[in-house]
């Protein structure tokens, strides 16, 4: 006969487990400590099992019955109600496990062991921080609409372009959880519309002559740390990036064939990179080496030579002459070169390209490119020394020169990139 709700509730406890019977396999068991818990019994594949359905009273008569009811109809369709929990609970525990910041760290963790960039990874792991709001969930269940709301709450600060970032880097995550099993979908794949498209901000740059010569004059003039003004007096010229500039060993600078060597892991595309060195910045490092060499940074910080200079220093220095922002900045001085070099009209686009370390579009002609234009970039980097010279000894507009065919001869016999 089934139970009623008087009888469970009467019912009490022995020295052994009892057992109180309903119906269709629903029984009660009473234990010696007063705990009632419902138990279903059940055959499959010709073998006696039990599942357990809950406390009482915290699942009711009712309540009992309906699980009882969820399980016999899995039973109807071939499947062990047993073997089902445990799925779900394995399944509950691996999405646990799971998060979105926990892939998301495994996946910074394969960048690392990629050997991307120091400056890389640290931009991806800033970006999981603004991330946070989405961090603990399981990957699993993040649907659009989740991660639409921790990138508008970014937005809602006027971070556009950190909201972007954070878009793209949460789409490489959740892909890199598809193909290692742990994901199904890219929910990030049609958000792209929703987000604020923020405006394109170019590195501040001077592209007037004029202008450049009375720059390269308040450089020389600069009262500040020697280290400072020298790393500002080489950039115009050698066109490196400024961490690239900054992170300079003297290991890497070939003086007795004008070359400096940057390794792969510290360029930006993950290639070796030669730079030719004209005599002017050959000068710089004579009156550098006196100061910082002949081992380490060639530019290291002022308090200790174990670390290079600060990103911001040489920005600061432009600040103390007078530039705003929006005027110059370090990364501003190739956009200046790759400007200049292009309206003279001297040199082939591609040299030009290949000594601002772009990558090539069309990656088997980028390779096929990488040794070329040696000759044609040692010639180009002494005459653009020559004509920042000519900028800052001049004051005003001066004619582009010719290109200086003695300095391409006498370097010739330099091995090709």
């Amino acid at each position: 006969m089934p139970l009623t709700e008087l009888q469970i509730r009467n019912a009490r406890s022995g020295e052994k487990i009892i057992q109180l019977g309903d119906d269709r396999g629903l029984y009660l068991e009473v234990h010696p400590n007063g705990s009632k818990l419902w138990r279903y019994k059940y055959r499959h594949a010709a073998k006696q099992k039990r599942l357990a359905l809950g406390r009482y009273p915290d699942v009711g008569l009712a309540e009992a019955r309906r699980r009882r009811d969820e399980a016999r109809r899995q039973l109807e369709s071939g499947i062990d109600p047993l073997m089902a929990r445990k799925r779900e609970k394995l399944t509950a525990a691996f999405n646990a496990a799971n998060s979105f910041g926990d892939v998301a760290k495994e996946y910074i963790d394969k960048m690392v062991a990629e050997g991307r960039a120091d400056t890389t990874i640290s931009k991806v792991n800033w970006l999981l921080e603004q991330l946070q709001p989405i961090a603990a969930f399981p990957i699993t269940d993040l649907k659009p609409m989740d991660v639409l709301a921790a990138l508008k709450r970014i937005e809602a600060r006027g971070k556009y372009e950190t909201a972007r970032r954070c878009r793209s880097f949460a789409g490489r995550v959740f892909r890199y959880a598809v193909a290692t099993g742990r994901g199904e979908t890219d929910p990030t794949a049609i958000l792209r519309g929703a987000m604020i498209v923020p405006k394109v901000k170019h590195h501040a740059a001077i592209l007037e002559p004029a202008q450049l010569g009375e720059l390269l004059r308040s450089i020389d003039s600069y009262s500040g740390h020697a280290i400072t003004r020298l790393a500002m007096q080489v950039s115009p010229h050698v066109m490196a990036r400024p961490g690239e500039i900054r992170k300079a060993t003297w290991a890497e600078f070939d003086l007795d064939n004008a070359v400096w060597k940057i390794p792969a892991e510290r360029m930006k595309m993950r290639r070796p990179h030669e730079i030719p060195l004209s005599r002017q910045v050959l000068a710089y490092l004579e009156e550098l080496s006196a100061l910082t060499g002949p081992t380490g940074f060639v530019f290291p910080a002022f308090h200790t030579f174990k670390r290079p200079l600060s990103e911001n220093t040489v920005n600061q220095a432009f600040r103390r002459l007078g530039y705003a922002v929006g005027e110059v900045t370090a990364h501003g001085l190739r956009t200046t070169a790759s400007t200049l070099l292009n309206e003279s009209g001297k040199w082939a686009p591609d040299a030009i390209e290949r000594s601002l370390a772009h990558s090539d579009a069309n990656s088997v002609r980028g390779v096929y490119n990488r040794g070329r234009y040696w000759d044609e970039r040692v010639a180009m980097h002494q005459w653009w020394s020559d004509y920042l010279d000519q900028l800052r000894l001049g004051g005003g507009v001066v004619p582009f020169p010719e290109p200086d065919r003695t300095a391409k001869k006498s370097r010739s016999h330099l091995k090709a990139v």
